[in-house]
Formats: C-alpha cells, structure tokens, sequence
C-alpha cells in the first residue's frame, strides 16, 4: 500500500498554512497526487431554505462572498502546492465540508486536516470536521495541531495499540508513513486488564507484522499513572520519547446528530501536541 492520493482540507483558517505544508510534505515524499478541496455550503442553505415555504432566497452577495473566499482558499493552497513542486489539482464545491470531505474521500489514500481550534469553531458546534471524518470517511485521517510547527513527521512514530479493530486500521493505513519514520514506537498501556486480547507478550505480534513489511518495531509495555487517563498518557508518553508522529484508532458512534467519541479519542482530538493519524 501507498499513498497516490491525498486530499486536503482548503479553507481560510490561520492554520491553513502549517496543514498545506504537511500535505505537500506528504505528497513529495510518496509522489502522491494533492487534491485541495474548498466547500461552500451553499447546497445546504438552499435545502435549508427550501424546508420552509416562506423561506428567505439566499441573497447573490452572501452567494459571491462565500464562493469567493473558497476560491481564495483554493488560491492559498495553489501557491503553497506550486512552491513546493506537487503535483496537484483544486476542486469547488457547494457541499457542506463534512457532505463534501466523505464524498471525495472515497477517491484518495489520506486526508488531512487541522485540528479543531474552539476559538474558530466554538465548543459545541453541530459536527466538528476532523470527528466527523474519522468515523465517516472510511479513510485515514492525519490531523495538524492548530498550534505550533511541524516541519517533519519521519523522525519517530508512536504506535498506540490495543488490538482493537480500530487500531488495527490504523496501523494498516498508516503502513506508508511508518515504512519511511526512522524509528517506531509501539505502546501497549496496561495489558493485563485486556484478557485474551493479547498473547504472552503483548505487542509482539503486531510488532512481527509490521517487521514483514518492512517496519522495525520497540514494543514498550506501559501503565497509565494514578492520576492520569490513557489519553493524557499517551500524549505524555509521545512527549517523553520525542515523537513526531501518533498513530491510533478512532473510537465513537453518531448517536442522532451527535458525535459520542471514545475517551481517548476525544482527549487526543482536544489535546494533541504532534500530528496524529486516526483510522476508524
């Protein structure tokens, strides 16, 4: 497996720029095609609209405003794609970000996105998109922190695994990434309380099939701190060993038009210090 597409969310965020450049990192580094993708939403306000006899028509200067910052977003992520020398092309589209994201992620190997910054979004918005794409998208999804500078993300992996569903989704995913890091780290956190989850060795397995493709391994046993959940563990853990990159499953389910995260999940959503790669 490789990674010949990738998609990156196009929007005019102050983080635009450090997910830009990760996705351009990405793509040279797997030869991949860059696909920008920018979202109006105008389809969603028309339905909207629609549902109500007496709606009010979407106004052609709200209609010109939107669609021109999309296409400014476009433009942003263009010159950054043109800097770099990716291969790469820009779609527009009316969807809303979440409808349009999980439609086009179906045609690309990566998605990548910002992590939610509440200062932009707020705290209790409908969906938040890097959540909704975990869980919908069917694809792997490697979130940029909105805060600080990720010039890399091939010096030292941490693997979280519980040899659960999800996480071995994201190990398989991530496999392209993992090939190229210079070192991998695969954490098991308090495997004596997952009976028959693991075998006499708890990691050891997953550890030999990534060796078959070509990924060497340091299995590390550990135990979350009194005190401190396995979210925030893992974090610190990523911290101590000088990570670059935490790969993990996605936990959740929609329940209604709400998204229910597992713990973990939504300490790192909320917290992450490093890039992460999430697969559901």
């Amino acid at each position: 497996m490789t990674y010949k597409t990738i998609l990156v969310h196009a929007d005019l965020s102050p983080h635009a720029a450090s997910r830009y450049a990760l996705a351009c990192q990405v793509a040279l580094a797997h030869e991949a095609h860059l696909v920008g993708a920018a979202f109006t939403g105008l389809a969603q306000d028309a339905a909207r609209n629609a549902a109500f006899a007496y709606g009010a028509v979407l106004a052609a200067v709200d209609i010109e405003s939107v669609t021109a910052a999309s296409r400014q977003a476009l433009e942003h992520f263009t010159t950054k794609a043109d800097a770099a020398g990716v291969a790469g092309e820009r779609r527009l589209s009316d969807d809303d970000s979440e409808t349009g994201m999980v439609l086009q992620a179906r045609y690309a190997d990566l998605l990548v996105l910002s992590q939610s910054d509440p200062e932009l979004t707020g705290p209790d918005i409908l969906y938040k998109l890097p959540e909704h794409l975990a869980l919908h998208s069917g694809r792997p999804v490697l979130l940029v922190p909105y805060a600080g500078r990720y010039a890399h993300i091939d010096q030292h992996a941490l693997v979280a695994w519980d040899g659960s569903r999800a996480a071995t989704r994201a190990v398989t995913d991530a496999l392209p990434l993992l090939r190229r890091t210079q070192r991998v780290t695969l954490a098991v956190f308090n495997a004596q309380t997952q009976y028959g989850t693991h075998g006499e060795n708890p990691g050891a397995d997953i550890a030999l099939y990534l060796a078959r493709h070509g990924v060497k391994v340091e299995v590390t046993q550990q135990h979350t701190p009194v005190g401190l959940d396995l979210g925030n563990a893992l974090l610190s853990l990523a911290a101590d060993i000088g990570a670059d990159l935490l790969v993990m499953g996605a936990y959740g389910h929609q329940r209604w038009r709400e998204i229910v995260l597992g713990g973990v999940t939504r300490t790192v959503l909320q917290s992450m210090t490093l890039p992460v790669l999430m697969a559901h």
